[in-house]
């Protein structure tokens, strides 16, 4: 006669099997691995080698390797990270209802974005040259960012090619980036520098 089990009381968790520690295990040293990229490159660290993220990480080179297969892979993952934070801001709804208020808006979100994914952004466009991946993300976001700006724009001013890419160039990363890093302003001054480009292309209007 085969005994029946006794029915699992309401609400309890099966036991753990080896299986699970493993993949808790697994699922820590990926993280730490991911963490550590993030760490390094924040901190200035534009191209951090496998070794070097290792290290950080605290686990093996090998270990590494089982989990991203290449460098593509961990670049992928940051930038999955990164635009998971940044997301929620860049899709809040605008909340002027002119036009120019929303821009001068825009204007100040991207400025917070920007300085937030700059090492990120920076050290991404770097491989970007070697990696089909990175290039077509580095064009998504700025497809993005010229249809974010589209999107506010009343109809008159789309019409005018030349002014819509202008102010496209003075909202974009790079020129953020060139602001910060090349010309070596603070964030309060680059935004400052920004909204005063983009005042003088709509003054006229």
């Amino acid at each position: 006669m085969v005994r029946k089990r006794p029915p699992a009381a309401r609400g309890a968790q099966p036991p753990s099997t080896p299986q699970d520690g493993r993949h808790r295990r697994a699922e820590q040293s990926r993280q730490r691995i991911v963490e550590a990229m993030l760490n390094l490159v924040g901190r200035g660290d534009m191209n951090p080698s496998p070794a070097e993220v290792a290290a950080e990480a605290d686990v093996g080179l090998r270990t590494v390797f089982r989990h991203f297969e290449d460098v593509d892979t961990l670049y992928r993952e940051m930038a999955a990270h990164i635009e998971a934070e940044i997301i929620p801001l860049a899709r809040a709804p605008l909340t002027a209802s002119d036009w120019r208020d929303n821009l001068m808006e825009m204007v100040k979100r991207r400025a917070v974005i920007f300085e937030r994914i700059m090492p990120y952004r920076v050290a991404g466009a770097v491989r970007r040259f070697h990696s089909g991946y990175l290039m077509a993300d580095f064009i998504r976001a700025a497809r993005l960012e010229d249809e974010a700006l589209r999107s506010i724009l009343p109809r008159d001013v789309l019409r005018d090619a030349t002014l819509v890419a202008a102010l496209a160039m003075a909202m974009s990363f790079e020129g953020w980036r060139r602001l910060r890093q090349d010309q070596g302003l603070s964030a309060k001054q680059a935004a400052a520098a920004m909204r005063c480009a983009i005042q003088g292309l709509v003054k006229a209007l």
